[in-house]
C-alpha cells in the first residue's frame, strides 16, 4: 500500500442520486480503517474553488445510508468550467493537503475531474445518476431507487386513471437517455414509451396502439415520455385527446425521481464503488472511474472511461415492443 496519500477528499457534483451518502459513507470508513484522514468537499467544485471543506469523522457519516440526497451538498459551477476557476480549484486541494479526491457524480463531473488530472491531482470517480447514462459502467448509483420511485407512482396513476377510463402521460426523467422511461414502461405494463432516442411518429408510435390497445377492451392507458423525447408529454397528451377522444391528463414526476431512501441495490453497489475508491487511491492507482461491469467492481482509466458510449439495452428494447404490441 502506497504510503503517500495521508488525506483524501471527497465531494459529490451534478445532479444528485440516492446512494450517494452512502458512497460517502464507505469513503469514509475505509480511509479510517485505513489509518487515512479523510475531508468533506461541500457544495462540489463550487466548494472546492472557495475552500469549502470539513473533516469528516465516522460520527458525521453514522447512519446517512439511508438517506437519499448528498450531505456534502452538491452545486453547479460556471466558475469551474474556466481555466482560472480549475487552477484555483488545484490549488485548495494542495494547499489544503488533499492528496487524492473522490468525485462522485455524473459525465459532467468526470469531465471536471479530467481537468484536475491534467493538473496534477489523483482523481477517482464514481458514478451517481440516476440516468444510467454513463458509458464506462453498466449500472450507477441512484438508478435502481429512481425507477422504483417512478414506478410507485404510476402505479397509483394507473389506478385513478383506470376508475375514469382516462389516458395518464407520465413524464419522467432522462433528458438524453431513455433508460428510466424504458425500464419504467416495462415494469408497469405502458401503453407507450417514448425516449429520445427514437423518432416519433406520432400515427403510428402513439395514437394507433392505443386504438389497439383500445378495441382489445382496454379502458385507460399509460404513456411514459422521457423528459428529453423529440415530442414533449403535454404535446403528446393534447394530440392524444384530439386523435382518440380519450380523456388524457399529464404529470410530471420532475424532481420527485431524486429523493427518497436509496433501495438496497444502490447501498450497496455504492459502499463497494467507495470502498474500491479509496483502495485504488491507497495503492497508488489514480486518475480511474470505478465501474460496474456484471457483478464486478471494476476500474478504466479515467481517460478511456470518457471516451466510451452507452446505448439502449437492445434486447429491452425489442421485449418492449413485443409487450405493447401483445398487450390485452
Amino acid at each position: 500500500m502506497a504510503e503517500k496519500i495521508k488525506r483524501i477528499g471527497v465531494l459529490t457534483s451534478g445532479g444528485d442520486a440516492p446512494g450517494m451518502n452512502a458512497a460517502i459513507r464507505a469513503a469514509v470508513l475505509t480511509a479510517i480503517h485505513f489509518g487515512v484522514e479523510c475531508v468533506g468537499i461541500r457544495r462540489g467544485y463550487t466548494g472546492l474553488i472557495s475552500g469549502d471543506m470539513l473533516p469528516l469523522t465516522a460520527e458525521h457519516v453514522a447512519g446517512i445510508s439511508k438517506h437519499g440526497g448528498t450531505m456534502l451538498y452538491t452545486a453547479r459551477s460556471e466558475e469551474f468550467m474556466t481555466p482560472e476557476g480549475q487552477n484555483r480549484a488545484a490549488d485548495n486541494c494542495r494547499f489544503m493537503g488533499v492528496e487524492g479526491l473522490i468525485i462522485i457524480g455524473g459525465d459532467g463531473s468526470f469531465r471536471g475531474a479530467q481537468t484536475l488530472a491534467d493538473r496534477g491531482i489523483p482523481v477517482i470517480g464514481i458514478p451517481g445518476t440516476i440516468d444510467n447514462d454513463i458509458g464506462c459502467t453498466s449500472y450507477t448509483i441512484g438508478f435502481d431507487t429512481a425507477c422504483n420511485t417512478a414506478v410507485e407512482a404510476v402505479d397509483r396513476l394507473n389506478d385513478t386513471m383506470q376508475s375514469h377510463e382516462r389516458c395518464s402521460v407520465v413524464e419522467v426523467m432522462g433528458r438524453c437517455a431513455g433508460h428510466l422511461a424504458l425500464n419504467v414502461g416495462i415494469a408497469t405494463g405502458a401503453t407507450v414509451t417514448l425516449i429520445p432516442e427514437m423518432v416519433i411518429d406520432f400515427e403510428t408510435d402513439v395514437a394507433d396502439r392505443i386504438r389497439s390497445a383500445r378495441l382489445s377492451g382496454k379502458t385507460n392507458f399509460t404513456v411514459i415520455v422521457a423528459e428529453g423525447a423529440d415530442m414533449p408529454a403535454e404535446t403528446v397528451a393534447a394530440k392524444i385527446q384530439e386523435a382518440t377522444g380519450v380523456d388524457t391528463r399529464v404529470t410530471t414526476l420532475g424532481h420527485l425521481q431524486r429523493g427518497g431512501p436509496p433501495l438496497v441495490r444502490d447501498r450497496v453497489t455504492a459502499s463497494r464503488m467507495g470502498y474500491k475508491a479509496v483502495e485504488l487511491l491507497l495503492t497508488g492507482t489514480y486518475n480511474r472511474i470505478v465501474c460496474m461491469r456484471g457483478d464486478q467492481i471494476v476500474d478504466y482509466d479515467i481517460n478511456e472511461a470518457l471516451a466510451m458510449t452507452k446505448g439502449l439495452d437492445v434486447d429491452a428494447c425489442l421485449m418492449q415492443d413485443a409487450l405493447m404490441s401483445g398487450q390485452d
